[in-house]
């Protein structure tokens, strides 16, 4: 009889420290149905897809889920396949405050930052 051995694959995107903890914010004062935290790339702005990060109510399907100490993180299932390999990282300074990604399947973003192509 053979035996099945279960790989652990790495997660497709990265988070660094500071977003664990802005994860574990967020879901300290989460709506009382949010089960987590969810990233999606929505089709938007000048290069076509942007970042978005929000609560999420309820597990879909595809999703890749990643529990961090301060609450669960999903990956949009469709948004995957622009993400691996991605870093997010959650950047505060005087002026401003936001999710940062390091993603190295984009290929060229908008002026503003507000989205990016693959």
């Amino acid at each position: 009889m053979t035996e099945t051995k279960t790989r652990t694959m790495p997660a497709a995107v990265i988070l660094t420290k500071g977003a664990e903890q802005r994860i574990a914010d967020l879901m300290a004062k989460a709506p009382e149905d949010a089960i987590g935290v969810k990233l999606s790339t929505p089709r938007r702005g000048c290069s076509g897809l942007a970042y978005s990060v929000d609560y999420v109510a309820e597990e879909a399907k595809f999703d890749e889920k990643i529990e961090t100490p301060g609450g669960t993180f999903y990956i949009d299932g469709a948004s995957v396949l622009y993400l691996v390999g991605s870093i997010m990282d959650w950047v505060e300074d005087d002026f401003t405050a936001g999710f940062t990604f390091a993603n190295p399947n984009a290929k060229g973003a908008c002026g503003c930052g507000e989205s990016f192509m693959v």
